[in-house]
């Protein structure tokens, strides 16, 4: 009994619990509500997609669904438990993610869960419903097989089945692969720079290579086969794609959620000055994920991984030198100590079920707070004519809630969008600019669906062909007369 109850492992349990309930949210990402309608049609066709089934703009075109294993979990979790089921599921998702960081992190357990919670701060506004959050614990898995491997070689073959799996689950499978690449490069450039000899590195590299051969290999097994080589790098070169998200773009300080981040960047300093040797493969991978990481929001999370256990070996390194000792596991202790241990566990767990059970019933509040659902009855019901433009936030919310009454006339796979200057015309219509006009009529839009504020709808307002049929503070619905 006092094993279980010792304060590190109730420690643990607490730290696990914190991130479950840090990332326990509502089901509001724009893309999660295209996710579902996916998964539930390639459930129901026993068959993927290869071309578009959605919008009026690109129908028919070729679409490289790289999700499409991760939208069938999807749909059915939100089958069995609804949204409930999806904000319950990514919060372990994200759990497990960290609790992997944490069991990385070397040192005294309460720094070690202080910089776990920092890095799950400093990743936080990229988490919710969406296939990037699997990525993200595959990616923490890597990096766990990765280091283990340098005592336990054989844990590499799981990388292999495991990028066969996550190839079919999200496009950053190339990640995993990334990840191998710079661990071989890394135990390479310790070999150059001495930090180990040869004869002990030759073993390392061997395996190291083996895995990542094999990882390359088992990419084609997937419903796009070798299409999936490129289609990683294609995304990541894509300017059109830089311009128009803002997770893609880099952050913006002035913003108040990338603080944490901006906090660990800076505690980087921390691996000057401490007295911690770092090996030039730890040097490598912090290095390019922190690029990676001011390069694109998206990408802070994964520096995350990176840099959480490198920041607390150098700051417990540093504190030893300066000889300021952090509390250590108490062993064997009393009935009176494990009986406070019981009661603050079960306390948090209470407050965990109850921050859980607000979240989830708040749904619909907040469903409604992020997209126009009473514009999208009205529309259900009155039915105005087609094609209807839409503002790019709400795509996906009208593929679940419209298809296959009204298709799209964008939506938040963008890839899909970036060709032939559509994107482009798209924003000069939104905010009319340059020939909006004759790009407007050429898609020969009957009704508009923006929100009050677009520049378009106060130029359409006044304009004798159109007649505005629905308004609230959140969308306005306008119709072709004439």
């Amino acid at each position: 009994m006092n094993q279980l109850l010792d304060l590190r492992r109730i420690f643990v349990a607490i730290i696990a619990l914190g991130l479950f309930v840090m990332a326990a949210r509502s089901v509001t990402d724009p893309d999660v509500w295209w996710h579902l309608r996916t998964g539930q049609l390639i459930l129901q066709s026993h068959a993927v997609f290869h071309s578009d089934p959605y919008s009026f703009t690109r129908a028919g075109q070729p679409w490289i669904n790289h999700e499409w294993l991760s939208d069938v979990l999807m749909f059915e979790l939100y089958r069995a438990g609804g949204t409930g089921a999806l904000t319950l599921a990514f919060a372990v998702i994200v759990a497990a993610a960290f609790l992997l960081v944490f069991a990385r992190t070397p040192g005294k357990p309460y720094l070690a869960g202080l910089v776990t919670v920092w890095g799950a701060l400093a990743s936080a506004p990229s988490w919710g419903a969406r296939p990037q959050v699997i990525s993200l614990l595959l990616a923490s898995l890597f990096l766990w097989l990765l280091e283990r491997s340098q005592k336990h070689a054989g844990l590499l073959w799981w990388t292999i089945p495991l990028t066969a799996l996550w190839v079919n689950l999200h496009a950053e499978f190339a990640l995993g692969i990334g990840l191998i690449a710079l661990f071989l490069l890394g135990i390479v450039l310790d070999g150059v720079f001495g930090f180990e000899g040869w004869t002990a590195l030759a073993p390392r590299l061997r395996w190291l290579a083996l895995a990542l051969a094999g990882c390359i290999t088992v990419v084609p097994l997937n419903p796009y086969g070798t299409q999936m080589y490129w289609y990683p790098w294609h995304t990541l070169s894509s300017h059109v794609i830089v311009n128009y998200i803002e997770e893609w773009s880099s952050p913006d300080f002035h913003r108040l959620m990338y603080l944490p981040f901006f906090l660990m960047v800076l505690a980087l300093a921390l691996v000057a000055i401490s007295p911690l040797r770092l090996k030039a493969r730890e040097l490598l991978l912090l290095a390019v994920m922190l690029y990676a990481g001011l390069h694109s929001v998206r990408h802070i999370p994964i520096f995350a991984l990176v840099a959480a256990p490198i920041l607390a070996a150098s700051l417990e390194a540093w504190l030893q030198k300066r000889q300021i000792h952090l509390p250590v596991r108490v062993s064997n202790p009393g009935i009176a100590k494990l009986l406070l241990n019981v009661i603050l566990l079960a306390a948090f767990a209470g407050f965990v079920v109850f921050r859980v059970r607000f979240v989830i019933q708040g749904q619909a509040r907040a469903e409604a707070k992020a997209f126009p659902t009473q514009a999208v009855a009205f529309i259900l019901h009155d039915r105005p004519a087609e094609p209807l433009l839409n503002s790019y936030d709400w795509g996906g919310y009208l593929i679940w809630k419209l298809y296959p009454q009204y298709r799209v006339f964008v939506d938040g796979r963008t890839d899909l969008y970036e060709g032939g200057g559509f994107l482009d015309d798209m924003a000069s219509i939104y905010n009319l600019q340059g020939q909006w006009q004759a790009k407007f009529d050429s898609w020969r839009i009957r009704t508009v669906f923006l929100p009050p504020n677009a520049p378009l709808i106060a130029a359409l307002r006044s304009h004798p062909g159109w007649k505005q049929i629905y308004a609230d503070s959140q969308a306005v619905v306008l119709t072709r007369i004439n």
